[in-house]
């Protein structure tokens, strides 16, 4: 795995797109129109109609009868967090998240016995071309992917370079992983006008970057739903607004962190919905942090009725189960 990884991203120009040609790849968007004051009714509902909210999917019941679904998730950013200037000391910041902080996470999932799934950039597993397969042999994370080089779409303005980037990564991280990505999540949580019709016609089950509810929902385009599944995701509970690097450590303290992520997740734990934990390998898996992350998995686990799963498990069942019709 790790020697078709190498090819792909050396070949990367060449790879093929899937799921769509470029025929039909979505009209170019030069720019998103501000609302302004002047606005119409109209022009306002228009420029918030290309991605919004459907109906829920939060199911009557989740598996073995369970009172919430827990998603464990890690953006592996690593130095892609810094590639816009990339200098050696920055970029060993970023690499801390390959050599200490993965395996960190993946040993303390594994004391847990909890699966979780894994958003990667192709940068960084071009750069750790063991990450992939360290996950993927414990046999129950998942791969998603995470852009290129954690490009962020809306300043890309180009529907066939952001397919072409996208084509990319799905070919790349198929050949390391042995099976093909079936969920994404946009690097940086960031869309442009052309990102969800990308996303529909390479054909993935789920997508994991928008905000608009704390439960599963399936996403809506100008009015009409899509059939695509969102596993909503918030910046209450990702650890890089607490922790991000350029905080240097100072504050906040992670016992204030893990009260923030143990309200959210008593939250939907009285609510019988879903709870979704972002984290970085390069943030949370520092020593002082990490133990915030095994405090709140023993928290979860002693309680009743918690069903662990990836997100493409949770994506499967309330698709199948979830919602009004």
């Amino acid at each position: 795995m790790v020697r078709s990884l190498a090819r792909c991203v050396t070949q990367g120009a060449g790879v093929v797109l899937i799921a769509a040609c470029l025929s039909c790849v979505p009209q170019v968007f030069a720019a998103v129109e501000p609302i302004t004051p002047n606005a119409t009714i109209e022009q306002m509902q228009r420029a918030a109609a290309n991605v919004r909210a459907g109906r829920t999917l939060t199911p009557k019941t989740w598996p073995g009868g369970a009172r919430v679904a827990v998603c464990i998730s890690v953006d592996i950013d690593n130095e892609s967090t810094w590639r816009d200037n990339p200098l050696p000391v920055k970029l060993s910041e970023g690499e801390y998240g390959a050599l200490e902080g993965l395996p960190r996470i993946l040993s303390t999932l594994d004391e847990f016995h909890v699966p979780a799934s894994f958003y990667v950039p192709v940068l960084s597993a071009a750069l750790h071309p063991q990450m992939i397969p360290d996950i993927v042999k414990r046999g129950r994370h998942e791969i998603g992917v995470h852009g290129w080089v954690h490009e962020e779409a809306s300043k890309i303005d180009d529907p066939e370079k952001e397919a072409r980037l996208l084509s990319q990564a799905v070919e790349c991280l198929t050949k390391a992983a042995g099976q093909r990505p079936r969920g994404i999540r946009a690097p940086s949580w960031d869309f442009s006008l052309n990102t969800l019709s990308l996303i529909r016609q390479a054909g993935f089950a789920y997508d994991t970057s928008m905000m608009a509810m704390d439960q599963p929902y399936e996403l809506n385009s100008n009015g009409a739903p899509t059939g695509l599944v969102e596993i909503p995701i918030n910046w209450i509970t990702d650890d890089y607004e607490y922790y991000e690097p350029e905080a240097s450590g100072s504050l906040p303290s992670p016992e204030a962190v893990y009260k923030i992520y143990q309200a959210e997740f008593d939250g939907a734990y009285q609510e019988r919905t879903l709870f979704v934990l972002t984290m970085h390998a390069h943030v949370t898996g520092h020593r002082s942090r990490i133990v915030v992350l095994r405090r709140l998995l023993a928290y979860m686990k002693s309680k009743p009725k918690v069903w662990f799963a990836t997100l493409g498990q949770v994506a499967d069942y309330v698709k199948h189960q979830g919602g009004a019709p």
